[in-house]
């Protein structure tokens, strides 16, 4: 890691001894440092209002005590508000639950991932990594809960006509899927980096999805990717 910038992790966890041992977890591998901790979330913003270097990344545990006026606060408020507030910082979802509706719902909502506490430590390692560098981390119990929440026959089609796509959209859309960088997208496609993000942002606007995760969704409704 000489030479390079460490991804910034900050902690969003009321039990004070799994925050504890996820900090010494994170902080075991050279290329993570802890920079942030909080035991609630409804004063998460406030916190990162004053912390510099913000963290690249949150991991937000789903189940938070509710605020001092028993508002609750929990891991879908947090990524709701920090979404508003910092959209730069990407946030995963730790959670005990490990069901279909939570995950699609949290995905949707903004999270850039999601993973069940009991998962190994090198899996939060590799999410962490891939939704600093790609923007979301879909693992297949992710993908899974998305196809189950894309599966109900009312549903409409999306690609009706009003959310027009050009083919290189779709085209880099399904890289974006396949968890290419924006450099690989440009070199594969012959185009430019410049190119590739204006594609992609108009993806965003075009499909209104708030980041990666929400195009892996799109995708997936409009079966524009396969699934194994």
């Amino acid at each position: 890691m000489q030479g390079e910038e460490k991804i910034r992790v900050g902690l969003v966890e009321d039990q004070i001894l799994f925050r504890k041992g996820m900090k010494a977890i994170l902080e075991s591998w050279p290329d993570l440092e802890v920079v942030m901790e909080a035991a609630e979330g409804y004063s998460v913003v406030d916190l990162l209002n004053d912390t510099s270097p913000l963290p690249h990344v949150l991991l937000v545990d789903l189940s938070l005590p509710a605020t001092p006026q028993g508002k609750t606060f929990s891991g879908l408020e947090v990524t709701k508000a920090v979404r508003g507030e910092y959209p730069e910082i990407k946030i995963i979802i730790l959670s005990v639950h490990d069901d279909d509706n939570f995950i699609a719902e949290l995905i949707l909502n903004g999270a850039h991932g999601y993973l069940v506490k009991d998962s190994d430590p090198n899996e939060v390692h590799d999410a962490i990594l891939a939704v600093h560098h790609h923007g979301s981390y879909i693992n297949k119990r992710s993908l899974a809960a998305l196809q189950k929440a894309n599966t109900s026959p009312k549903e409409k089609p999306v690609l009706d006509g009003t959310i027009p796509l050009t083919k290189r959209e779709i085209e880099i859309l399904q890289l974006v899927c396949k968890e290419h960088t924006t450099e690989e997208i440009a070199e594969k496609l012959f185009i430019s980096v410049k190119t590739v993000n204006g594609h992609r942002n108009n993806l965003l606007q075009k499909t209104g999805c708030r980041n990666v995760a929400g195009l892996f969704n799109f995708a997936i409704k409009n079966k524009l990717i396969e699934i194994s």
